[in-house]
């Protein structure tokens, strides 16, 4: 059945075109449309600061031909499998739109949700679209789907096993990004529930003795839940998360942790598909969409009272899912990231490449004595103490890559005396690391090499500059 619907002025479905699918089980009410209305002024701006930065000029170093694609699969422990072709004789330009979805959901000052933006971006999209959400940051207007790593040069972008059952008839259509290392919020979410039943203790030893070893996961490790935790979520390791990953397996929560996704209106908060053996196995069954990874940060962040109402018509609290002792802790760690390059980049500071992004500081736990970062041995080789110096906002947040993933999600709060804005900011794209600009420099031997097109930081600088301004009443 073909749906009717087109685009008010300011890019958001409207009401006319929603109720234009008279049998369409995602239509949206009168009231729900009027909070798309209120919350479009964000959402357009995303869709515009997107548009306008021309993600399509990218160069793919590994352009696809017609053999590849037959033997193109959809890998499992896609992250083991990450190479970084930073450099091809002959790059090509992307053959087709970039694939993207980004949130911003801005905060007041309590944490408290005050309006909220969603953008797509496909081949289908060229131009980005604006989806609905309603007041409890939700949408039924979407049918997503799985990730297929040759579907999207085949299909044109178009995936084919849906995250979320009983959207058929949605207005919009849109293959999720594979989230890279962002899963790990889902993975620490899920230890920290655990936490919180009184099941383990952030300083209790964890022998992590896989039956079978992944060359994602590595050998057998001991160290306590809570040293876990920081290097999964500040290093990013593997070896850390997969021990995390069979922590959950061995007390039986990955399949509660995924109903509490579904329970909160978090639907496409998959963990799906890890091994119970050593916690690996990090496929395509395993999504995130960046509208729920941005609401599952702004319980982590935490607000007063009901934050939302779930699918149930049950509140949802932030001091429901998580302690205040455990969001406290996610926090922390969240704001230790040792990877500030894509919408941050103040571990490039100073160069000519990549452009500013977020103008937040480097944690001092990573700079050395002569001003340069080095995250696990991974050495930026630039002196980030004049963008410290500069800083105005303390960003707490996770990314991650892998060929043809990126990713950044994280919280974003201004320091004092720098605006006041809050926010929380999520980006997934398919262009990862084998996705060049033209013209990228070379790095350095020994130094850490370019992860992502310097447009996600110039995306992050143009709405965090878009926030402030809201803040300052402009």
């Amino acid at each position: 059945m073909k749906h009717r619907w087109a685009y008010g002025a300011i890019g958001v479905l409207t009401a006319a075109a929603l109720t234009g699918c008279s049998a369409n089980p995602a239509q949206v009410d009168a009231a729900k449309v009027a909070d798309v209305q209120k919350t479009s002024k964000v959402a357009e701006q995303l869709r515009q600061a997107m548009d306008q930065l021309r993600f399509q000029e990218v160069l793919d170093t590994a352009p696809p031909t017609t053999a590849q694609l037959r033997t193109t699969r959809n890998p499992v422990d896609k992250e083991a499998q990450r190479t970084r072709p930073f450099a091809a004789a002959d790059p090509k330009p992307i053959v087709q739109q970039p694939q993207m979805d980004a949130t911003i959901i801005e905060l007041d000052g309590r944490g408290r949700p005050v309006s909220s933006g969603t953008v797509l971006m496909s081949p289908t999209y060229k131009n980005g679209v604006v989806v609905p959400v309603d007041g409890n940051l939700s949408t039924t207007s979407v049918r997503w789907r799985q990730w297929d790593d040759a579907g999207w040069y085949k299909n044109k972008g178009q995936g084919s096993i849906d995250v979320v059952p009983g959207r058929e008839g949605a207005p919009l259509d849109h293959m999720l990004d594979y989230p890279a290392s962002v899963l790990k919020l889902m993975v620490n979410f899920g230890v920290l529930r655990l936490v919180d039943k009184g099941e383990i203790k952030l300083d209790d030893t964890y022998a992590y003795k896989p039956t079978e070893i992944s060359p994602l996961c590595g050998e057998a490790t001991s160290n306590t839940v809570r040293k876990y935790m920081d290097a999964s979520l500040t290093v990013s390791s593997n070896g850390a998360s997969c021990a995390l990953i069979k922590l959950l397996h061995d007390h039986k929560a990955i399949d509660p942790l995924n109903q509490t996704f579904q329970d909160l209106g978090l639907q496409t908060l998959q963990l799906k598909g890890t091994r119970a053996s050593n916690g690996g196995r990090w496929s395509n069954e395993i999504t995130m969409s960046s509208l729920d990874t941005a609401k599952l940060l702004t319980l982590v962040n935490g607000a007063p009272g009901t934050v939302w109402t779930a699918p149930d018509g049950k509140p949802v609290k932030s001091d429901d899912v998580l302690s205040p002792a455990s969001r406290k802790f996610f926090r922390a760690e969240l704001a230790q990231q040792g990877f500030n390059d894509m919408l941050s980049s103040t571990n490039w500071c100073g160069g000519k490449y990549p452009a500013a992004g977020l103008p937040n500081a480097a944690p001092s736990r990573w700079i050395g004595a002569d001003g340069t970062v080095t995250v696990d041995g991974n050495k930026f080789g630039r002196d980030v103490r004049p963008c410290n110096k500069k800083a105005e906002v303390a960003f707490a947040h996770k990314t991650g890559w892998v060929n043809n993933s990126a990713g950044d999600a994280g919280i974003v709060r201004a320091l004092r005396g720098e605006g006041g804005r809050n926010y929380v900011i999520v980006v997934f794209s398919n262009l990862g690391t084998q996705y060049i600009d033209a013209g990228r420099p070379e790095t350095p031997p020994g130094i850490y090499p370019f992860s992502y097109t310097e447009k996600f930081a110039k995306l992050g600088r143009a709405m965090d500059a878009y926030e402030k301004r809201r803040a300052a009443g402009h």
